[in-house]
């Protein structure tokens, strides 16, 4: 997109629950932002401490933006939305906050003695290059002062805008540990098409593997979630994991859908609207609550071990798959999936763990 050309401006001032100064409200003309305001805050922090309870693999997440205008219908992250007065529908789509003074407040809490430079994840709740990153910039900024303190750190995302800060990302790269990591759910349009919306196509994303692979950063991908009946089918699966072991991932990661508070009834109407074959069979295996019922986990997960998503270090071992199609099988009918063991020399071969994600991410305003 070429932001030279688009105009915007202020049309209000608005105040935000949990913020102390009054946001600026700012709209841009251009097709992607009709009916959606930006409302531009100064955060008060933005390194947010992950809560123990949620058992990620990291500590420290990076949220320069709240709300997606990637409008994924099944995103664990609409809830966080509630926290601001807005709600987990339409205006997790088309209110979003960005935090503009994230650069800067980074490299201040950075360079705190009570810092220990623990890995921080980014794109851990709402992904921080959608669209409109390509307006702000704040990822640049960011990942500068990440490379200048050499602070471990990992990236999730669904856009391949990421690779506009492919030369930071090595530099970071060089200094200390850095991953990535591209969410491909499907590559089938029409999957694609009704379930995330407004995200660049999946073959953008696991081409930006293959570049991010290509210049020496560890990359990998995340079939993430797979949603019964719309994407789990094994010949919907096989081809990311070909494709991705074309690109030189270095592990595929499947996520079981998962539909915690709001997310659930808003992913159901949903299916009423779009897919009414198909409510059968989720209130069966959602009728416990956020996780498939059946399972022999007391939450109704699937029985699995977690995985390092953002970081990229899957744990756990099971057996060496034969193929790709067996993979796909096993993921597809929610069996714990065969994987690779990883080594430095079988770096870019493609590894499978499924995670469960047991608590919900936390943003601090």
């Amino acid at each position: 997109m070429r932001w030279s050309n688009l105009e915007s401006g202020e049309q209000e001032r608005a105040r935000l629950s949990g913020y102390r100064e009054e946001a600026v409200v700012r709209h841009f003309d251009a097709p992607e932002a009709i009916e959606t305001r930006f409302y531009e805050v100064r955060a008060k922090s933005i390194l947010n401490r992950v809560p123990p309870a949620s058992q990620m693999p990291f500590r420290w997440t990076i949220n320069p933006f709240r709300g997606c205008t990637h409008a994924c219908n099944f995103c664990f992250a609409r809830p966080t939305h509630t926290y601001l007065d807005f709600n987990a529908g339409r205006d997790f789509e088309r209110e979003i906050v960005v935090k503009v003074n994230a650069p800067e407040l980074l490299r201040v809490e950075l360079a705190k003695p009570s810092w220990t430079g623990e890995h921080v994840a980014l794109g851990t709740n709402t992904d921080p290059y959608q669209w409109v990153e390509g307006r702000y910039r704040l990822m640049e900024g960011i990942w500068e002062a990440m490379r200048d303190v050499g602070n471990p750190c990992s990236i999730l995302t669904k856009s391949p805008l990421l690779l506009r800060d492919l030369k930071l990302m090595q530099q970071i790269n060089e200094r200390t540990e850095f991953s990535a990591a591209l969410s491909v759910p499907t590559v089938d349009e029409k999957a694609w098409r009704a379930t995330e919306p407004h995200t660049p196509n999946p073959r953008a994303r696991l081409e930006a593997v293959a570049e991010l692979t290509r210049a020496g950063i560890r990359t990998g991908v995340l079939v993430a979630p797979l949603m019964p009946g719309i994407n789990d089918a094994p010949e919907q699966v096989a081809p990311i994991l070909e494709l991705a072991s074309e690109a030189g991932a270095a592990y595929v990661t499947p996520i079981a859908l998962h539909l915690r508070g709001e997310v659930k009834g808003l992913f159901f109407d949903w299916l009423r609207s779009n897919r009414p074959d198909l409510m059968p069979l989720y209130e069966r295996l959602y009728k416990r609550g956020a996780y498939v019922a059946g399972s022999s986990s007391s939450s109704g997960a699937p029985s699995v071990r977690p995985t390092s998503s953002c970081a990229g270090v899957p744990r756990g071992r099971w057996p060496k798959p034969r193929n790709g199609q067996d993979i796909a099988r096993r993921a597809a009918r929610g069996a714990p999936p065969a994987r690779r063991r990883q080594t430095a020399s079988t770096a870019g071969r493609i590894t499978a763990g499924l995670y469960r994600n047991k608590g919900a991410y936390s943003e601090v305003r």
